[in-house]
């Protein structure tokens, strides 16, 4: 394998719990809950999917099915979508809907899986090029460099920069042409079968790992040394 592309959430970063996310927005806007509503507050807005990178919604309402569908397609179908989900949920504060929306775009919102800079870090000196390639409506970088992994990564495939998400096929050949490879020489790395796993269709090898937090999966990304190697 002469690259490897990365899916960004739940691959090598973590969102954070919804708990941590509605106390971030609260304390940005002063608003208040008290304990018993706060715990059931987060639990709604987890059932309702509103957190990016969290749980899955477990029912999306018919008003909100196509922006939930094409949600990685643009940055404005992305946050429409989210911050729908959010307002099926009443919070204190009208403005906290988008405030808890941005407060998922910022560094402090991810952590890194303990193994991932390790493994980005002897990809990088055996001479393996490395592509991000991730559904998302805005622009990760910040995540990467705020955490110190940017330096290893050659080069971002972004579904809302390119109005196109995986599987399809066209998001992983502008990342092995990015990087110079041919898609047999590239292993795709993600927690999604339905999503990542369309690398398998241009020839990529696909690897996946398990979307948990991060304090329950300290080395499930070792096995790509040995698969890339």
């Amino acid at each position: 394998m002469n690259a490897v592309l990365f899916d960004f959430s739940g691959t090598l970063f973590r969102i954070e719990s919804a708990e941590s996310w509605l106390r971030a927005g609260l304390a940005a806007t002063g608003a208040r809950l008290g304990e018993a509503e706060f715990a059931a507050t987060a639990r709604r807005l987890e059932e309702a999917g509103a957190l990016p990178g969290g749980a899955e919604p477990l029912r999306v309402p018919d008003a909100l099915a196509h922006l939930w569908a094409t949600r990685d397609e643009s940055a404005a179908a992305h946050r429409a979508a989210y911050t729908g989900l959010s307002r099926l949920v009443p919070l204190p504060d009208p403005d906290l809907h988008d405030v808890l929306y941005d407060r998922h775009m910022t560094p402090a919102a991810w952590s890194p899986y303990p193994d991932a800079a390790d493994v980005l870090r002897k990809l990088r000196e055996r001479g393996t090029a490395i592509g991000v390639v991730s559904n998302i409506g805005w622009d990760l970088r910040p995540v990467f460099r705020a955490h110190g992994l940017d330096a290893y990564v050659d080069t971002y495939v972004l579904s809302y920069e390119h109005g196109m998400k995986k599987p399809d096929p066209g998001l992983f050949s502008l990342a092995c042409e990015r990087l110079g490879v041919d898609p047999g020489e590239a292993l795709m790395v993600g927690d999604s079968r339905p999503a990542d796993g369309g690398a398998a269709a241009l020839g990529c090898r696909v690897h996946f790992v398990d979307h948990l937090p991060v304090d329950r999966r300290p080395d499930a990304l070792l096995p790509v040394l040995d698969l890339s190697g």
